[in-house]
């Protein structure tokens, strides 16, 4: 594939939970500049995301070579990039998640190509009308505008191209250009159901989800309120007791972070992947374990204790017994 010339990066990176706890930890510009060079490397590669050269896949040597960086750093980096989720290891191929979904690759393409034949449609008319009156002028600009003609092929064209993207429903999913304001609110309204609905399109809101629709999909819409409506931190579980609303979710930085599932509800114990075992729980012990702690509390205290604290090992002693 051919290589792009810029990758995506939104301007609130260094808001980011992510990168806030990279900066807490040692060598940690090392890590964040090794972040940038692969993100560098995959724009370079646009292989949606996944390290391959050819057919075999990246090594932290190889990486290291390439970055001119200690292989130990880009090992300890890769390594934390794989806790955070920023990279996922897939048959020992490394590999950045929804790559293509959030550099937007396939929506660039498309738009350089109705570019390109916008461009060679009015090149054509004017060729063509330069070989038949070489003398026009002014009349001869107003023929370049494009005509009712070229906006209705353009249409029709845009139908072909997203005739194959689908809702979950099933139903197709119209161009960006078709999709109308009221749409996004129907579509906030009937997933969002733990927010505040919208009773009112307003002209700012209007203007907000057209500015939006110039950068997302919408289905980048409907992730982002799927991811919303499954965030407890959105839905006011926080400790300022605040929840989202729809005008907060559509503002161009927010909707970034929820979309990149930056308030997704995370485990209390950070980088815990395994369930959770039964004794972290609450439960009543057994008689074995019940048993157990009476002759450990029966003992005597062990020697060195200061009179105080022999006191207080015999009140827990006491407490103890009469709870039994």
């Amino acid at each position: 594939m051919a290589d792009v010339k810029w990758i995506k990066i939104t301007t609130d990176i260094f808001d980011d939970e992510k990168i806030l706890l990279i900066e807490s930890l040692p060598d940690s510009y090392a890590i964040i500049t090794c972040w940038f060079k692969l993100l560098c490397l995959a724009g370079k590669q646009n292989n949606n995301g996944v390290f391959l050269m050819g057919r075999i896949a990246y090594t932290d040597k190889m990486l290291a070579t390439i970055f001119r960086m200690k292989e130990s750093t880009v090992t300890m980096a890769l390594r934390t990039f794989e806790e955070f989720g920023m990279v996922e290891i897939v048959d020992g191929v490394i590999t950045i998640p929804n790559w293509e979904k959030h550099q937007n690759l396939g929506k660039m393409q498309q738009v350089r190509e109705q570019t390109r034949q916008r461009v060679a449609r009015h090149r054509d008319k004017q060729r063509l009308i330069a070989s038949s009156n070489a003398q026009c002028n002014a009349s001869c600009n107003a023929d370049v505008t494009p005509t009712e003609e070229d906006i209705e092929e353009d249409k029709d064209k845009n139908k072909i191209e997203n005739k194959g993207n689908t809702y979950a429903s099933g139903e197709a999913a119209p161009p960006e250009s078709q999709i109308s304001c009221q749409q996004i609110v129907d579509m906030y309204n009937s997933i969002c159901k733990s927010f505040p609905s919208v009773r009112t399109l307003s002209e700012s809101r209007k203007k907000a989800i057209k500015a939006r629709l110039k950068t997302y999909t919408i289905e980048d819409f409907k992730t982002v309120f799927e991811n919303a409506e499954s965030s407890a931190f959105l839905k006011g579980r926080n400790d300022r007791n605040w929840s989202a609303n729809f005008d907060w979710m559509i503002s161009d930085k927010n909707m970034a972070k929820i979309l990149e599932g930056n308030y997704a509800d995370k485990p209390k114990r950070f980088g815990r992947k395994e369930n959770v075992p039964d004794w972290m729980g609450q439960r009543e012990l057994d008689s074995d374990e019940l048993f157990a702690i009476q002759q450990m509390m029966a003992e005597d205290p062990q020697p060195g204790l200061s009179a105080e604290q022999e006191a207080e090992a015999e009140r827990l002693r006491q407490r103890f017994a009469e709870g039994l």
